[in-house]
């Protein structure tokens, strides 16, 4: 499973926010360290704010604050903000071989969809954490 820059941007930004859940971080403070326009990355949270898994502040000292439990939010829980998830089963492909990867590819984003599933925010935060220096 590939995942489109815009879900990969809000994986990014939702363990920015999460790893100081009190801060307000502006968009455009994300938008550098992951060297993407700022325009860009606030229609990412926008997606982010109206799932309330971020908090938009207006003004001074404003910016984007984590709203949701990272214990309960799940890395998928963020990505099928942003991906279309419909399972490949080999059907419309022309030749055996079409069908047989078609079928394997399909176990694949199962398994990468389980995964993700698995995985929550917090476990996420401990592992950059872990990665981090």
């Amino acid at each position: 499973m590939k995942l489109q820059v815009n879900s990969m941007l809000a994986l990014y930004s939702v363990i920015e926010f999460a790893s100081d859940p009190e801060r307000h971080i502006p968009a455009a403070e994300i938008a550098h360290k992951y060297g993407v326009s700022t325009h860009h990355l606030a229609k990412v949270l926008a997606v982010l704010a109206h799932a309330g898994v971020v908090e938009s502040v207006r003004g001074v000292g404003g910016g984007y604050r984590f709203s949701a439990n990272a214990k309960r939010l799940t890395l998928m829980d963020v990505i099928e903000l942003f991906e279309e998830l419909t399972p490949d089963r080999g059907e419309g492909h022309s030749t055996p071989a079409d069908k047989a990867i078609g079928v394997v590819t399909a176990e694949i984003d199962q398994i990468a969809r389980a995964t993700f599933s698995s995985i929550t925010i917090a476990t996420m935060l401990r592992l950059v954490e872990r990665h981090s220096g």
